[in-house]
């Protein structure tokens, strides 16, 4: 695989990193494109190296047309839009930021858009912005609650959970956490390791940070929000595939949730969840707030990805031409 042969398809071309590109120019001939599937099955049958974001499902149909794949790359610590097994089997590398500890101690994006999403679900931000662009101005009708005081629980108290953590210190909130691989001689100041049934009966807001595996696969579902405090808050910008999202629809209906926000959801799609049970459901209930997995989408997050992504993928590629 000589590096003036290589073909780099970046394939969700806006807003990629100039710094990124200029490095990746080193090794090869970079395709800059933002491409639809159709787009992406037609230009992907040349490329050496296929760079993604989240539009895209890549599975065998996309392993197949590429025919000289040899390596993937993706800004994401969940992989879940990648088969992975299928790429194992044609033996195509994947590059991403999953177990990248140390790097990923400075990408805040998620982090923060989870204290944006439960400042914006407390204080009914959605409903009061639409009500004045329908020329309305009642205060009163978005009475909301404040983070001061209450008690938040952390379900997966690793690198987002930690940020998180500090970010709410601010709010002189109470802080649980709740993690089978954390003891208590790992946490901050501030933070109580509690396991997870104590954190839902106590929480006054409940928020996920938990790496999708198999064995997390659907395991918050109904016994957990039956188990959480009658009228708590539910926040997840983890992966929609850990919640049981039926079970979630049911509590919001029966009221037993005050609410909840969301920035992922099971089986994705870039073309849009207009029928999606929960993004009908926000339609019309104002206690639902979704957002387009956009937690990691900041110009400065993306580009501190992407350019410790290319390096990575230069070092990977120099050393196999080197082999």
């Amino acid at each position: 695989m000589p590096p003036n042969k290589l073909r780099i398809l970046i394939s969700e071309s806006d807003g990629f990193s100039t710094r990124a590109v200029q490095l990746l120019e080193q090794v090869g001939e970079i395709v800059s494109a933002d491409l639809d599937r159709s787009g992406l099955l037609s230009a992907v049958e040349e490329a050496d190296v296929l760079w993604v974001r989240l539009r895209h499902r890549i599975d065998a149909e996309v392993m197949t047309a590429a025919r000289n794949l040899k390596v993937m790359v993706t800004a994401t610590t969940g992989l879940n839009h990648i088969d992975l097994e299928e790429a194992q089997r044609r033996h195509i590398q994947v590059l991403s930021l999953r177990d990248e500890v140390e790097f990923l101690k400075d990408i805040r994006a998620t982090a923060e858009h989870t204290l944006g999403l439960m400042l914006a679900l407390l204080r009914h931000v959605p409903a009061a912005m639409a009500h004045v662009q329908d020329g309305g101005w009642d205060r009163d009708l978005f009475k909301g609650s404040e983070l001061h005081g209450k008690t938040v629980g952390i379900v997966g108290y690793g690198r987002l959970g930690r940020i998180v953590a500090r970010y709410l210190k601010a709010f002189d909130m109470y802080i649980l956490a709740s993690d089978p691989h954390i003891e208590t001689r790992a946490l901050e100041p501030g933070v109580t390791l509690v396991p997870l049934a104590q954190l839902l009966r106590e929480a006054d807001l409940v928020t996920l940070h938990v790496n999708l595996c198999e064995e997390t696969h659907g395991f918050f579902g109904r016994e957990q929000f039956a188990a959480m405090k009658k009228g708590a808050w539910f926040i997840n910008t983890s992966r929609g595939e850990l919640v049981d999202e039926n079970a979630l629809l049911d509590a919001l209906r029966a009221r037993r949730l005050a609410g909840a926000a969301l920035d992922v959801l099971c089986d994705e799609d870039s073309n849009g969840m207009p029928d999606h049970s929960l993004v009908a459901y926000s339609r019309t209930y104002d206690n639902l707030i979704i957002t387009p997995h956009s937690g990691g989408c900041t110009a400065e997050s993306m580009e501190k990805t992407e350019c410790f992504l290319a390096d990575r993928l230069l070092t990977l590629l120099k050393h196999e031409a080197a082999i």
